[in-house]
């Protein structure tokens, strides 16, 4: 088959030909409709987050199942899926408890075992990982559910437990940041979005933010201002010592701060002010993706056309390209919307 992959870091990564791959006994083997471009592929391309070599990379996926494992019970072939970027074991207790996203011995594709950017995968403990599509939502549309989008509707709601009227910042319109602006306002809160770039903010504003604000020295003050005292939920979207002691600052007393995007290399431990976090009794949650068994609340919100997840795609593009576009997240970002790989596409 082919796919795209990449020997080295920083490597150009190139289509090739690949063996197809083997089925566990536990598992299924996708054939891949369509899967996303994620900056979590480019930080593992660039060495940031190491990765075995030579590595096929791609997480956020969507397709059709074409064959399954003599243990699998609940997974048929020809089913639409998809499957959260953590894939849980199956056999442990974390598993059981169905919080498979913090699975000790979990798989990742595109991380610990070959990704999406193929035009098949094989995926561990089917019965716990695989999501069944409904019929309203496309391949593209569930590809763009991915990382991003499954991590910001668990941040909002198991950590953030957001409800109507509640304020939520989010710092950071990116992928997952702009994700978390869209479905805070499905959640009915009244968002706030930070950002350095103003075509990010823009982006934000469409998407339905009540108030942007340029990130900097002035932003917490701001941010204040407009929440009435600080926010109920704060987002570090973008996974910086500069943006997580912001989110912190933002909140009024008990707030959340909810951290999302991934804090690595001189950025891992950030000087957090933790007189404020006992001063004002808050609360700080990490949030790494979300488990299958969730997936259905989520899936039922687009399903209604409370949220449109296409609303977050700025183009699609041929496996062919998805290398190229892995390599492009290097440079600022030259168009707003995340990249989805459609192998329809010739």
């Amino acid at each position: 088959m082919r796919a795209v992959r990449y020997d080295a870091y920083g490597a150009t990564p190139c289509v090739v030909d690949v063996p197809d791959p083997v089925c566990p006994p536990d598992g299924a083997v996708v054939e891949i409709r369509a899967t996303g471009v994620c900056r979590s592929d480019w930080h593992a391309w660039q060495g940031h987050d190491p990765v075995p070599l030579p590595m096929v990379p791609g997480h956020e996926l969507a397709g059709v199942v074409v064959e399954v494992g003599p243990e699998v019970t609940t997974r048929h072939v020809g089913e639409r899926v998809t499957v959260p970027f953590v894939c849980g074991c199956g056999r442990c207790a974390w598993c059981a408890g169905g919080d498979a996203q913090v699975c000790p011995d979990q798989q990742q594709p595109g991380f610990t075992m070959p990704g999406s950017f193929a035009e098949r995968v094989a995926l561990p403990a089917a019965d716990l990982n695989l999501v069944v599509l409904p019929d309203a939502i496309g391949f593209v549309a569930a590809a763009s559910l991915g990382c991003r989008f499954a991590t910001a509707f668990r941040a909002l709601t198991a950590h953030g437990q957001v409800a109507p009227g509640r304020h939520v910042v989010v710092h950071g319109c990116g992928g997952v940041g702009l994700s978390a602006v869209l479905l805070a306002k499905a959640l009915g809160a009244h968002v706030v979005a930070v950002d350095l770039s103003p075509a990010a903010r823009d982006l934000a504003r469409d998407l339905g933010a009540d108030v942007v604000v340029a990130a900097g020295p002035d932003a917490v003050r701001r941010v204040h201002e407009a929440t009435d005292g600080g926010a109920h939920v704060s987002l570090d979207a973008v996974g910086s010592s500069a943006t997580a002691v912001a989110s912190v600052d933002s909140l009024r007393p008990r707030g959340r701060h909810v951290q999302v995007g991934l804090l690595l290399g001189e950025h891992a431990a950030p000087p957090l002010p933790m007189g404020a976090v006992v001063a004002k009794e808050l609360s700080i949650h990490g949030s790494h993706g979300m488990a299958a068994r969730d997936y259905p609340a989520m899936l039922d919100l687009v399903s209604s056309g409370a949220v449109d997840p296409l609303r977050l795609v700025g183009r699609t593009i041929p496996l062919a390209d998805a290398g190229h576009a892995l390599a492009a997240m290097s440079a600022p970002a030259a168009g707003a919307g995340m990249t989805v790989v459609d192998l329809d596409l010739a």
